[in-house]
């Protein structure tokens, strides 16, 4: 792996040249919220949207769950009371986000939620069978992932409503960072296989009949007048969508499926909404994808293989990309698209391999200089879903999600010390069994 991943050499130090000191802390840091906290690290990866990416001999600040400060040990003195964690020469990153989970709940049959008697399913909603605290969410917080959108499965066209958690807190109430997290659509792939079987042609019908619906019901209930409809539930998600304070995560892959996503949800309808899979030959509709501001979040597959067929019912597609096997990150952005990201569809790939998804990546031509495979798990995800004024980078004001590694936390040699989630220490490996 070593020359598969000399691209991350942008960032420092390579994984294995920094992961020996051990972090000291002052104090019974972590355990509340509300005390102040100085992390000093030889790296933190602030990775805003737009600025500074890294700052070395760096300083973090916390208080009150929130950061505080961020900037150089030289700059900044510890303020009086504050506990100090020296993590040496580990770097501290934000928290990683997974916007395709379905391990919330407590099995497989609800890890997966379906409801398949109707092909759009509006009003369902997965938060109902969050499971706090599962054990497939725990190992994912050991690998660094602190914040998930927990989705309906991709039976149906509209599987119903996904919601945003943050992975290490014990109850549902500190768990949940928005409800809905998203509307998840499923623009074929799977839902093909409903009842007797269904084609493009009506799915696309089905779907733009059901947004059409939903959008005149919440445009009545958003009257101002006061004149709006009475609350239904199975419509509810769409006056989240209409007031932009949700947007719709789109189950959808190779070229055709890809632009109806943008053609359909964002041109005609208006609603933000991202790429979420984007693969095989999705990569096409890039350019377009781009131009109309729908951030693009790959996963689980990474590569477009040599002479791959995918068959559904009503669909079959080949490739042509002369035998090449391409990067499917790489093929974004060599098309010019700026807000890529990388999701895991865990259990499909597990939760706690979300960092090997942006490794294959850059293991696939996906271009680090400016640190775009750290943002694809951070900065990117919470864009996309709208969250990004309070989870993905280092920056004051937002929520404490912070991990400590060893190195650069897409290096697949990078290990996970320790976590905390809004202030709060979450996961130690110092003080647990390692759980990844």
């Amino acid at each position: 792996m070593i020359r598969t991943l000399r691209t991350f050499s942008a960032l420092g130090a390579c994984a294995l040249c920094v992961g020996a000191t051990t972090p000291v802390a002052t104090g019974q840091w972590g355990e509340s919220a509300d005390r102040g906290l100085a992390i000093l690290t030889a790296k933190a990866l602030a990775v805003p949207l737009e600025g500074t990416q890294a700052i070395d001999d760096a300083i973090i600040l916390v208080r009150e769950g929130r950061i505080e400060h961020v900037g150089l040990q030289a700059d900044t003195p510890v303020p009086s009371g504050y506990d100090v964690l020296d993590v040496g020469a580990r770097w501290v990153a934000p928290g990683i986000i997974d916007l395709h989970c379905h391990v919330g709940g407590r099995s497989f049959f609800t890890n997966d939620v379906n409801d398949m008697v109707y092909l759009t399913n509006p009003g369902l909603r997965a938060s109902t069978s969050v499971d706090p605290g599962n054990k497939h969410l725990g190992v994912g917080l050991a690998a660094g992932v602190t914040s998930v959108l927990y989705i309906p499965g991709s039976g149906t066209n509209v599987g119903g409503q996904g919601v945003l958690l943050k992975t290490g807190f014990s109850t549902y109430e500190q768990m949940e960072i928005r409800n809905p997290g998203s509307l998840k659509l499923a623009q074929a792939g799977n839902p093909e296989s409903w009842t007797v079987g269904v084609g493009r042609a009506f799915m696309n019908y089905n779907t733009r009949n059901t947004f059409r619906r939903g959008l005149a019901y919440a445009r009545q209930r958003l009257e101002k007048d006061g004149s709006g409809r009475a609350k239904d539930v199975q419509w509810e998600v769409f006056c989240s969508l209409l007031d932009r304070s949700t947007q719709v995560s789109t189950h959808t892959q190779i070229y055709q499926v890809v632009l109806m996503t943008i053609t359909m949800i964002r041109e005609e309808f208006g609603l933000d909404v991202y790429i979420d899979h984007g693969s095989f030959d999705g990569y096409k509709a890039a350019g377009r994808a781009q131009e109309k501001g729908v951030p693009a979040i790959l996963g689980p597959r990474g590569v477009v293989p040599h002479n791959w067929i995918e068959y559904r019912e009503n669909m079959m597609v080949e490739n042509d990309t002369d035998g090449a096997i391409l990067g499917m990150a790489a093929e974004y952005q060599k098309a010019g698209h700026k807000l890529i990201g990388f999701n895991t569809d865990s259990p499909v790939v597990p939760e706690e391999e979300l960092p090997l998804q942006a490794a294959m990546a850059v293991r696939y031509g996906f271009d680090t200089s400016r640190t775009q495979h750290v943002r694809g798990l951070t900065i990117v995800p919470a864009v996309a879903a709208g969250i990004d004024d309070r989870v993905g980078s280092i920056e004051v004001g937002k929520d404490a999600d912070l991990i400590i590694t060893s190195g650069d936390p897409a290096d697949p040699r990078t290990t996970v010390s320790i976590v905390l989630i809004e202030g709060q220490r979450v996961y130690d490996i110092e003080q647990e069994t390692r759980r990844w």
